[in-house]
Order: structure tokens, then sequence, then C-alpha cells
């Protein structure tokens, strides 16, 4: 008999990727417990920035509960070999999630065992690199041996480790409520840089020379598009600011600089609630590595309204030309199934 009753579990050790899947911040769910329970599938959707299914359970008593697993987008969920008809409907389960804090029957995905046999959830591998760019041109993924053993995940846990907020950032920090529409996400708004470049660990980046002075910055996730202007102008004056803000460039020696200012003012762009505002400045280089197989990444981040000092980080790009830049496409529905209930 299915039961509605769940058990729950102290994470020790666990091989899901599941807690660097979502887009949200962490703090609404339990990452470190997880829920078993097991029942029958009656939704599943691929969708971005969030897939998700819906399992049916029976108690003893004939109580009928569902229990709601958010995943990763459907495009980081096919980059795990996952398809449409991975599950089905009527598909017995046995699931674990990260549980949400305020009890409701809804987690983030843990493990998964459909019909009796385990469905994983791991990276697929991507080929040996077996030839190099020649210019910064191309489809570039993040090395994840680059990130380091203490690489702390998502975009957020990488910011509450690395930023030292001012008394405004950290009371702003606090006040931050993600769940509902002042999170920038719920409206499928991208998150500013450097938010895109920390998220090539899960999605690729573009580079694009085009006539006239301009190089174009793409990142997948989102649909987030920059343009860099090469031709020597000068920021525009700070009257004049924009979400993804305004970016200039220049070559010194072999390395690509890229320096964004004039930014709007932002609730949320490292997904935790530190805001920013009209002093954000951020410095980006570029340099390719070993033939052309690898490029070096490397980003300073200053804010002094929310931050003190600067916030540096570096990681490593795979050259990937096999990785397509596909349409995001975020759905709304999607991004705002998080909420326990939309608002208008």
């Amino acid at each position: 008999m299915l039961m509605n009753k769940y058990i729950l579990i102290p994470l020790v050790a666990f091989i899901f990727a599941g807690a660097a899947m979502g887009h949200h911040s962490d703090s609404a769910l339990d990452m470190r417990s997880v829920a078993t329970f097991e029942g029958v599938v009656v939704e599943y959707t691929l969708r971005n920035p969030h897939s998700y299914f819906v399992v049916e359970a029976t108690s003893a008593e004939g109580e009928t509960t569902s229990w709601e697993v958010q995943m990763g987008s459907a495009l980081s969920m096919s980059r795990r070999g996952w398809a449409v008809d991975t599950l089905s409907m009527g598909d017995r389960v046995e699931v674990g999630v990260h549980p949400a804090r305020n009890g409701r029957q809804y987690g983030l995905l843990a493990s998964l065992v459909s019909n009796g046999a385990p469905i994983s959830y791991q990276r697929l591998s991507l080929p040996k690199v077996e030839r190099g760019a020649t210019t910064f041109e191309g489809v570039w993924t993040a090395s994840l041996e680059s990130l380091g053993a203490d690489y702390p995940g998502g975009l957020d846990q990488l910011m509450i480790r690395d930023l030292t907020l001012t008394e405004k950032g950290r009371l702003a920090s606090e006040a931050f409520d993600q769940d509902s529409l002042e999170n920038p996400e719920l409206s499928c708004i991208t998150k500013p840089t450097p938010g895109g470049l920390v998220y090539t660990d899960r999605y690729p980046l573009e580079i694009e020379f085009t006539d006239g002075g301009i190089i174009m910055i793409r990142v997948q996730y989102f649909d987030q598009e920059r343009t860099v202007y090469m031709d020597g102008r000068e920021h525009p004056p700070v009257t004049e600011r924009t979400h993804e803000g305004h970016s200039i460039g220049w070559w010194e020696n072999d390395t690509l600089v890229v320096d964004t200012t004039n930014f709007a003012d932002d609730r949320s762009p490292y997904q935790n609630g530190t805001p920013s505002g009209a002093h954000k400045h951020v410095v980006e280089r570029y340099r390719l590595l070993e033939g052309g197989t690898h490029m070096e990444l490397q980003f300073t981040l200053e804010d002094p309204e929310y931050i003190v000092g600067s916030m540096s980080h570096t990681r490593t790009l795979r050259y990937s030309p096999e990785v397509k830049m596909t349409p995001f496409n975020c759905d709304l529905e999607a991004t705002r199934r998080y909420l326990p209930s939309t608002e208008d």
C-alpha cells in the first residue's frame, strides 16, 4: 500500500546534484535532510527554468496526497540524459527530496527510482576537446575541475561566501522575501553580470565578434545577451542606467578586458537578496589557454553601497563547439510554480 507518510533522513553524503540545480535560493528548503516517499507519477513536465513531476500516494486510510518535485531546467536535465519519456504517467516511483521547510509537500529532487530502476541525475561527461579556438569566438562552458573542491555550489552560495556586506547590504539581504514577486527571477528577469558568468558551470557562454567594433557575449541561462563596445567610446552619463549595464572593452596584449558600469538597481542580482546599486562596477578579463582549448575568465565586482571592498573570482572555461546555444525561453508559470501560491 502506498503511504502518504514520509521519512526524513539527515543528509550526510548524497550523490545527487539536486542542490546545484535550483535558480532560487535554498533558504526555503531543508538542504541538510532528505524526505523519502513513494507513489505514482501523475504529472511530468520539462520546462525552463524548472522541470517538475508530481507523485500521488494513497494512505492506509484511503486518503490521497500529492508531492510536487522540482528539478533543473529542461536544458540542464537534457544534459543529464533526461527526455520527455524518462517518466510516464502511472510509473511507480520511490523519491527522495530536500523538503520545504514550511511543511508543504514540495521538494528539490535528490534521488529517484522508477519501476524498480534508479534514474541517474548526474551530468553527462563532455567529449575531450580535440581542437582549440583561434580567437575568443565560440561556445564555452566552465571546467568544473577549475572551480576547486571548496566551491560552494550555485551563485547564491558563492556570493554568500565571498561578499562582505555593508550594513545596508546586510539589512537588505535579511529583509528579502524570495517567496514573492520581489524576486526578479519570478518575472523571468536575468541576473546581470557577473551572474551569468557564474552560471557557466551549468549553461554555455557564447562570444561573437561583429562588424563595427562590437563583441556580443551571451549566456544561455535566461537568454542573457550583452553588447561590448570596442570602438574606444566612454561610458555614458551615470543617469543612463540599464539592467545589463553598459560595457566597453579593450585589449591588453592577449587579454580581452570588459568594463561594465551604469547598472540599474536590482533587488537580487546574486540570488540571495543582496541588492546592487548605481555604483556597481564589474571588470572581466578573458585569456586563451592551452592552444585555445580553454580560456581563463576572471572578474572583479565592486558596489560600495552594498559591498565592502571587492570580490574576485577566476575559473577556466572549456571550448565547447559541440554544445548548442538553444533558446532558454523562460516559462513564467514554471518559474512561479516555486511559490506556494502565485501572486498577480
